[in-house]
């Protein structure tokens, strides 16, 4: 047997006794009800997920290459400005980030069900949505950009150079959003190369332009925000050549009354309200984590912003599971396989687990190294240092809402992410008010934990329910 099969042995037998305790959460039936996870299921999570976790991996490169150029100019306040402006696309970008999730759901019910022309029609409904948005996006960027800036704060610097990054990257705005679509095709199809192909170029290209934008032109913050517009541009051009590659074959011409299906149209239309009001409290919880950070100084704001890069990191290498989650969710219950739902969960859950585990240690131990590649602003290196702990505590409390969010995503059960994430925003304010008065910086990051383990909690007592809906003869 080789070293590699005996690994893989030893995983399933780690999976098998963990996941027995979970299963009473995730299977009515309870334990004796569902059969030892098999080797080949965690074969199939990690095909998935790896490819995924690097994909994603190398997003947050996009904002951690443009806090590295950031933060080696003059002062803190380029480095602050470049944060406010990247927090502002979150929520333009991130805040309609239902185009990616909402298509992964849709597409990958559909796929399990083998239904190639609902396939195409809901990319197509999705593109579309993609490209009105993108459109409103740009029409109203002058007053979008002053009232959401003004409402997060900082300092007259940091709000000079924030403006100039927003008004140089917004012009991709279309394009931006429609690589969410084309992700979520990829992802729902479970063509998991082709998203880390399309990564990997988008942040090459990313990284090409910011050198040359910033130290061949001489452009500065605008450059910054200039090479990212120019990654997302050209990332859609790939995109969208190799979506006409992949496309389903066979089919008749698009039916237009088929494309605006009204029973379609309205699933839609609910299912992305529920993602946006999600993300839309996600991205309030950052907005003002970030807002309290940026009323304890620039130094305090722009240290926060570094952390913070930790966290994304994170979020995105932890989010390749939820991801894997979301395909092999939608297609158990496109093809109303209760079993492959129950096995998909607990499988997922294990990696998800171990991953986190891992950036725990990556942050505990070479966190201060991290930071100091970062940045050379002595200042906001010293406050970051202080701060490390909280980045390193927060894999293992994040990843079971991660996990989650993407089991109810596949599932397109919306509705309780919805109310999941309005709970846990809730509590977070709360917190927040509460503990940044009694222990400052200590004790904002502290709610910021709070925040996570809430958003866990909170989906873990709907997952029972989403198991109990799954009907059908294929069920097990």
């Amino acid at each position: 047997m080789s070293d590699a099969t005996r690994a893989t042995d030893s995983a399933s037998a780690a999976a098998n006794a963990a996941a027995d305790a979970a299963t009473a959460a995730v299977d009515p039936n309870g334990p004796a009800a569902t059969p030892a996870v098999p080797v080949h299921w965690h074969r199939r999570v990690l095909t998935l997920a790896f490819p995924i976790v690097l994909a994603n991996l190398t997003q947050p490169i996009l904002g951690a290459v443009d806090a590295a150029v950031a933060g080696h100019l003059d002062s803190a306040s380029y480095l602050g400005g470049v944060a406010l402006g990247g927090l502002f696309f979150s929520f333009v970008f991130w805040g309609f980030g239902f185009l990616r999730m909402g298509t992964t759901g849709l597409v990958a019910q559909a796929h399990g069900a083998g239904h190639d022309a609902q396939l195409r029609n809901t990319v197509l409904r999705a593109l579309l949505m993609a490209a009105a948005i993108g459109a409103a996006v740009l029409a109203l960027q002058l007053p979008l950009i002053d009232y959401a800036l003004r409402l997060i704060g900082g300092s007259d610097a940091v709000q000079r150079h924030a403006r100039i990054y927003c008004h140089a990257r917004i012009w991709a705005a279309p394009l931006a959003l429609g690589n969410y679509v084309v992700l979520g095709w990829m992802l729902g199809t479970q063509r998991v190369r082709l998203a880390l192909l399309s990564q990997v170029f988008i942040n090459s290209v990313n990284i090409v332009a910011v050198l040359l934008y910033v130290y061949a032109f001489h452009w500065g913050v605008a450059g910054i925000g200039a090479a990212t517009a120019t990654a997302d541009a050209l990332g859609f051009v790939l995109g969208a050549a190799l979506l006409w590659h992949g496309r389903p074959r066979g089919l008749p011409p698009v039916n237009r009354a088929a494309l605006f299906d009204a029973t379609a149209l309205k699933r839609l239309v609910v299912l992305n309200r529920d993602i946006f009001i999600r993300t839309l409290c996600v991205l309030s919880t950052f907005g003002w984590f970030a807002h309290l950070g940026a009323r304890q100084g620039d130094a305090t704001l722009a240290a926060n912003a570094l952390l913070l890069n930790f966290q994304t990191f994170m979020a995105y290498g932890l989010d390749g599971f939820a991801h894997a989650a979301e395909a092999l969710v939608g297609a158990a219950i496109g093809a109303r396989n209760r079993h492959a739902f129950v096995q998909a969960v607990k499988v997922t859950a294990l990696w998800s687990a171990i991953g986190a585990l891992g950036f725990s240690l990556v942050y505990w131990g070479a966190g201060s190294w991290i930071i100091g590649r970062l940045t050379d602003q002595v200042a906001v290196r010293a406050v970051a240092d202080t701060y490390l702990p909280w980045a390193a505590l927060s894999p293992v409390i994040s990843v079971w809402g991660f996990l989650l969010d993407g089991v109810f995503i596949g599932a397109t059960r919306t509705a309780e992410l919805m109310k999941s994430m309005m709970m846990s925003m809730v509590v977070f304010v709360a917190v927040s008010w509460a503990l940044l008065a009694l222990y400052g910086n200590h004790g904002l990051w502290a709610a910021m934990m709070v925040f996570m383990a809430v958003r866990g909690v909170t989906l873990a007592r709907y997952l029972p329910g989403v198991v109990r809906g799954i009907a059908g003869p294929a069920a097990a």
